[in-house]
């Protein structure tokens, strides 16, 4: 397929609309994201350590946070259980939290993922330039975002993490240490 007809179908900095809050369906201000299952203030204890994912340690990808705050969403049941079983924060980069709060139209519930430990900022791309743009050079044919980029290379700093995203199309396609495949959870079906 090539890169124009792909990028059609995902929108802006390559997201898939179907996962994006619109207005009409926004969070109320000041709200807890619905995937808490209450509506107040966030509170700390969001991680709880049980289930499959507990051996698991991950990466958040764009999708799952949008997926996991957005109650519209198609994956929005399989990101709830996943937060729900990790033990740790996820580590994620500020690209994707940029994409995270430009599509809930949210800046506040998305640092409110951080503040309450669903994630964590483990990325400085300063600290990684050389790496991005021989990703950048090596993806070219995919147009790949600085949030894809920057999840490839910390899949190569931490080897033991899985991606959690929606996006298994091109993570099926991205490769860390240029030969390796990412290990991925993504929703059944995908």
């Amino acid at each position: 397929m090539a890169a124009g007809d792909r990028r059609a179908d995902r929108g802006p900095a390559g997201a898939n609309h179907s996962r994006t809050a619109r207005k009409s369906e926004s969070i109320p201000s000041g709200a807890v994201l619905h995937a808490l299952g209450r509506i107040g203030p966030w509170t700390e204890g969001l991680v709880r350590p049980q289930g499959i994912l507990a051996l698991v340690k991950g990466i958040a990808d764009t999708g799952f946070l949008v997926a996991f705050a957005n109650r519209n969403d198609a994956h929005h049941d399989w990101a709830v259980g996943a937060a729900q079983q990790i033990t740790e924060p996820l580590l994620t980069c500020e690209a994707v939290l940029a994409e995270t709060a430009f599509h809930l139209e949210s800046v506040p519930i998305a640092l409110a993922m951080v503040s309450t430990g669903l994630v964590t900022l483990a990325f400085q791309c300063d600290e990684h330039l050389r790496e991005l743009a021989a990703l950048a050079k090596r993806y070219a044919d995919r147009r790949p975002d600085l949030a894809d980029l920057c999840l490839i290379r910390m899949s190569e700093l931490h080897p033991r993490h899985s991606v959690l995203t929606v996006d298994r199309r091109d993570f099926r396609v991205y490769r860390r240490n240029k030969r390796e495949a990412i290990p991925l959870i993504c929703p059944p079906g995908l």
